[in-house]
């Protein structure tokens, strides 16, 4: 398995990206935030996923880990292929994305090319469970240990946004809350109301 490369960028076309690493050259479809980090003669670096299927051998290349993560979980979906999964997060960052399925915004999620409602509306509703906030949190570098692993943040973050606000301010007004002394996942939310 190929799970990342390093190496000397030969070549950048819209659909690929040509790498050398020691004298091989990997042609790697990269998302839109991998892509921006390349430049042609440059050195360059991306994660990457090594498909195998009956047609054909195909690399994708990502910015970071996180990225390769969710394409992983969107390519587990029923209906989304490696491409569809690429044009997703080539059209929304990580956050991004978390945040759509967090607040099961499929109207969002249809805006990319080539992603219809029905794709988008079973998109969110397979991976809703699976993509949490503790994973969302975690792409915060200021929220504490605590707050990543509690269960009760975690829905407390996801009734926040489902009242309208972003998934920065929930996660700041929760941490927020707990600092203060909030117990109950109630006090909580409330204090986190109370102090946005």
């Amino acid at each position: 398995m190929i799970g990342y490369l390093k190496g000397k960028v030969l070549d950048l076309t819209p659909e690929a990206a040509l790498i050398e690493v020691n004298g091989v050259g990997y042609e790697v479809a990269c998302t839109g935030a991998a892509f921006s980090r390349l430049a042609r003669g440059g050195e360059g670096e991306v994660y990457t996923f090594l498909q195998v299927k009956e047609d054909g051998i195909s690399l994708y290349g990502f910015a970071d880990l996180k990225e390769k993560e969710l394409f992983l979980k969107l390519t587990s979906v029923q209906g989304v292929g490696a491409k569809m999964a690429l044009a997703i997060l080539s059209a929304m960052r990580p956050e991004e994305l978390y945040d759509v399925i967090a607040s099961a915004d499929a109207r969002r999620l249809a805006t990319v090319k080539g992603v219809g409602r029905k794709t988008a509306d079973r998109i969110i509703l397979e991976l809703h469970g699976k993509i949490s906030a503790t994973a969302i949190l975690s792409d915060s570098p200021a929220a504490p240990a605590a707050v990543k692993a509690s269960l009760e943040d975690e829905d407390a973050v996801s009734a926040l946004m489902n009242l309208g606000f972003t998934r920065q301010e929930s996660a700041r007004a929760v941490e927020r809350a707990r600092r203060e002394g909030a117990k109950s996942i109630e006090d909580v939310i409330a204090a986190a109301l109370k102090g946005m």
